[in-house]
C-alpha cells in the first residue's frame, strides 16, 4: 500500500484530495498548521500531523516523524488580492514564503528519501492566474508562477532518479473557501488601495460580479488531476484542472 503525503488539508482542494486518496484504499499522512481529526473519516489509513511550511524546524519533525512516501503534494497555499502599490514588501515575502519557499523547503527535505528509493512523484498545486494575467494579483501570481519554473526544472533534475514531477492548476473555486480567506488575509496584511485605483478596482469587482457564472473549479477536478498525476506516468507535465482553467490552458 503506498502512502501519500499533502500539506494544507484543513479544507479545499488538500482536504477533498486526501479523501479521495483514501477511498482508493492509499495511506495519507495529511498535514495541516493546526491538525484536526474531524474533517476527515477515521481511517487506519490515516495520520493527521502538524506543518507549517514556513518553519524548518516543523518541517524537520515533519520529515521524522512522516518516514518514507511515495507521493508528496505540495498543496498548502495562502491567497492575495489588492493593488500592488499599496502591498507592503513585507506581504510579498510572507506571500512567497508560503506559496514558494514553503512548497521547496518541504520538497527538499524528501528530495533524499525519494532519491535514494529510486521512485517517487512531487505534485506542486499552482493557480489558473498564473494562466492569464489578471489584475490585483500582481503578487499571487508572482508567487504561483515562481512555482511554475521550479516546478518544471526539478522535473528535469529528478528524472535520472525515477522521480515524477508534475504540476496541477486549478482554476477559480467558490465552493472552497480559498477567495474569502484571501479577502481576510489581504485585510490582516493591511493592503491598501491608493486613492488613485478606487475607480479601476470598482470596475474590476463589477466585471468580477457580471462574469460570476462562468465556468469555475470544483474540488472534485483537482482530486482527480492529482490522482492522474500521481497515477499515470504518460501525464503531461501540466495538467490544468476545472473547466475554466482548461479553456485558460487552450487560449495559451
Amino acid at each position: 500500500m503506498k502512502t501519500l503525503l499533502i500539506t494544507g488539508c484543513s479544507s479545499g482542494f488538500g482536504l477533498d484530495t486526501a479523501r479521495y486518496f483514501l477511498e482508493r484504499g492509499w495511506k495519507v499522512i495529511a498535514t495541516m498548521r493546526k491538525p484536526r481529526e474531524d474533517v476527515l473519516p477515521r481511517s487506519e489509513h490515516l495520520r493527521v500531523l502538524p506543518l507549517d511550511v514556513t518553519d524548518p524546524a516543523s518541517i524537520r519533525e515533519l520529515v521524522e516523524a512522516a518516514g518514507p512516501i511515495d507521493v508528496l503534494v505540495n498543496n498548502a497555499g495562502v491567497g492575495l488580492m489588492g493593488v500592488f502599490e499599496g502591498t507592503s514588501m513585507e506581504t510579498v515575502r510572507n506571500t512567497f514564503e508560503t506559496n514558494t519557499f514553503g512548497a521547496m523547503t518541504v520538497t527538499q527535505a524528501f528530495l533524499p528519501g525519494f532519491r535514494q528509493q529510486k521512485s517517487g512523484v512531487i505534485v506542486n498545486v499552482s493557480s489558473g492566474t498564473t494562466l492569464k494575467p489578471l489584475p490585483l494579483l500582481a503578487v499571487y501570481s508572482a508567487s504561483k508562477a515562481a512555482l511554475n519554473a521550479f516546478t518544471e526544472s526539478l522535473a528535469l533534475e529528478l528524472q535520472p532518479f525515477g522521480v515524477r514531477v508534475s504540476l496541477v492548476i486549478p482554476g477559480r473555486s467558490p465552493e472552497t473557501p480559498f477567495a474569502q480567506n484571501a479577502q481576510a488575509r489581504t485585510k490582516d496584511q493591511g493592503v491598501s488601495v491608493p486613492e488613485a485605483y478606487a475607480g479601476f478596482v470598482r470596475s474590476i469587482f463589477e466585471q468580477r460580479t457580471a462574469h460570476a457564472s462562468g465556468p469555475v473549479t470544483r474540488s472534485a477536478d483537482v482530486a482527480e488531476a492529482i490522482w492522474r498525476a500521481v497515477n499515470d506516468p504518460s501525464s503531461p507535465l501540466r495538467l490544468p484542472a476545472g473547466a475554466d482553467a482548461v479553456e485558460m490552458a487552450r487560449s495559451n
